[in-house]
């Protein structure tokens, strides 16, 4: 693999640039950003990981009037027109925060870590305490604010005050890029002081309304909240979503960006695990790959060539909400996940003006929710209404976090179940209840890999999960491979258990005979005969949600 410096985790561009990291060039979005200057406010909507906060980064360098940009920018596709530049590079007093680390489990911790943003931001702009165009009751106020005395009013006035400030040192309106402006928002609905944030957001959020300090601002997050709801009053304002564009190929990797990576790698012989795991994010017109997960992969193969594809999303988003929509009652919402899982697609009402406080309050939302936030894309060719969508699981990376979800969510639910009349099922080898339970829990559960053995191998897993007992799934047992192995040492038994899966619902007697016929042929007891006195041998055959049980008619062992 050639050496590249790929920069994982690294979003300040600057840094980028100067230590020579491997940087797929994105800077035409200030051309079409410049554009459509008749917006005063653009809200760019992405799910995380899509590259937004080096975006903003990248603009920042850009406009900064305190900075000069000219050789971080050499070379790059902006730095051809010459026209652009003169008028806009370096020419302007720039405001950039970001949100993104704004969290806490009440209020006031959230307060505290948002009043902390607000005075490194007035940090970074110390010169305007020596400016002659500022007033001393102004200056008052801003060292109020650096030394977090401010007070929440203050706070909620903070960005409007800076903007004006800085307006008035430099003679010229101030271009406001805020980044990851719905984190806040989204942290307090988790943790129930939603309202008091809200309030807190819309105070801050009013430097966009009516303000002559702004030449025009752009802002970045994951939902676009409904305008009335946090951004009221806002005039010349503009949205720009994963369903209606012209920015995609900004945000995300495109197929030909991803082939020149791999060639300059030279990893092309990755392509299609890379498109299989990474690839599938259909955002307006434009099919992308996940920025984030491309560049993890790269790392990682460049340190061992072997390295298969992985999800790089399930540590770094807050895959929690897959579980709460799981938890969600309804036998439609688990049908319709089941054939997502199989590789579908479902058609759903999609509301992009969303409120925090109402995310989980209908199916509809919680669907829109998975779309906004990348865990489901749109399927191509689908002729429907407006605001409708034709839904689908993107790649092989998403599907696997959907699974593990299924699975966790599964062992959970399995544990609230009275599960004593199957345990005594198996411990006294009453078949005929046994498989009674087993149907009635594989009714209650949620199919993955359109019911293939390996879902099958999970579901009886997680039936002894929690339970007592100790389980092992696929060890190494005698002369095979077992599929679950359940023990009771206390009693001195265990329990053996061989999943077959059948093509029909006719196919599960052969199958359940074949599943003990394995048993026998490989030996699988042979390891527990010394140390258990019973040894139950179980063989079962499952066709979608059904199942039949057999065992050994004797002691196994």
């Amino acid at each position: 693999m050639k050496k590249l410096n790929i920069p994982v985790g690294i979003s300040d561009f600057a840094k980028i640039r100067d230590r020579k990291y491997y940087y797929v060039d994105k800077t035409k979005l200030i051309s079409d950003l410049l554009e459509e200057e008749t917006a005063e406010v653009t809200l760019i909507t992405r799910p995380r990981r899509f590259g937004k906060t080096m975006a903003m980064s990248m603009l920042s360098h850009f406009f900064d009037i305190r900075k000069d940009s000219k050789a971080m920018f050499q070379g790059l596709k902006i730095a051809e027109n010459t026209e652009l530049c003169d008028e806009w590079m370096n020419q302007w007093p720039v405001l950039f925060l970001s949100f993104r680390r704004v969290d806490g489990l009440n209020f006031e911790s959230a307060f505290g870590m948002l009043q902390e943003t607000i005075t490194d931001i007035y940090g970074d702009h110390l010169y305007l305490l020596d400016s002659p165009r500022i007033s001393s009751y102004q200056k008052e106020i801003m060292d109020r604010i650096l030394r977090k005395t401010a007070s929440e009013e203050e706070i909620k006035a903070s960005i409007l005050l800076l903007t004006k400030l800085m307006q008035a040192h430099y003679s010229k309106p101030v271009i406001l890029l805020i980044d990851e402006y719905d984190v806040p928002i989204a942290k307090a609905s988790a943790n129930g002081y939603y309202d008091e944030m809200l309030d807190v957001m819309k105070g801050i959020l009013q430097a966009l309304k009516d303000n002559d300090a702004l030449r025009f601002a752009v802002i970045t997050g994951c939902l676009r909240i409904a305008k009335e709801s946090i951004f009221t009053g806002t005039n010349n304002f503009v949205s720009d979503t994963i369903s209606s564009s012209h920015l995609n190929e900004y945000f995300g990797f495109t197929q030909e960006e991803v082939d020149q990576i791999l060639s300059d790698a030279d990893q092309t012989d990755h392509a299609e695990d890379v498109k299989a795991w990474y690839d599938g994010y259909h955002f307006g017109e434009l099919d992308v790959y996940c920025p984030w997960d491309v560049m993890n992969y790269l790392r990682d193969l460049r340190k061992n060539p072997k390295t298969k594809p992985a999800s790089y999303w399930r540590n770094t988003s807050d895959n929690a909400i897959i579980r709460s929509f799981i938890d969600y009652a309804g036998d439609a919402i688990h049908e319709k996940m089941e054939t997502l899982l199989s590789g579908g697609y479902i058609i759903q009402e999609i509301r992009e003006d969303l409120t925090y406080d109402y995310l989980h309050s209908s199916e509809e939302n919680l669907w829109s929710i998975l779309y906004s936030t990348g865990y489901l894309t749109q399927a191509r060719g689908e002729e429907l209404p407006l605001d409708m969508a034709a839904l689908m699981i993107p790649n092989a990376e998403i599907r696997q976090i959907f699974e593990t979800t299924v699975r966790e969510w599964f062992k959970d639910n399995a544990m609230k179940e009275n599960r004593t009349t199957l345990f005594d099922a198996v411990w006294s080898g009453d078949i005929e209840t046994l498989t009674e339970e087993m149907n009635e829990l594989l009714r209650k559960t949620i199919s993955y890999h359109d019911y293939k053995e390996d879902f099958y191998h999970a579901f009886l897993a997680g039936i002894f999960t929690g339970a007592g007992y100790s389980v092992d799934s696929n060890r190494e047992r005698g002369e095979g491979r077992s599929d679950v192995v359940v023990r009771n040492s206390s009693k001195g038994r265990v329990a053996l258990f061989e999943a077959k899966y059948a093509k029909t619902l006719d196919a599960l007697e052969a199958s359940c005979e074949a599943a003990l016929q394995q048993i026998e042929d490989r030996q699988y007891a042979k390891d527990f005969a010394d140390d258990y006195d019973d040894i139950l041998c179980y063989g079962i055959a499952f066709y979608k949600k059904r199942c039949l049980v057999k065992k050994n008619h004797e002691n196994c062992g």
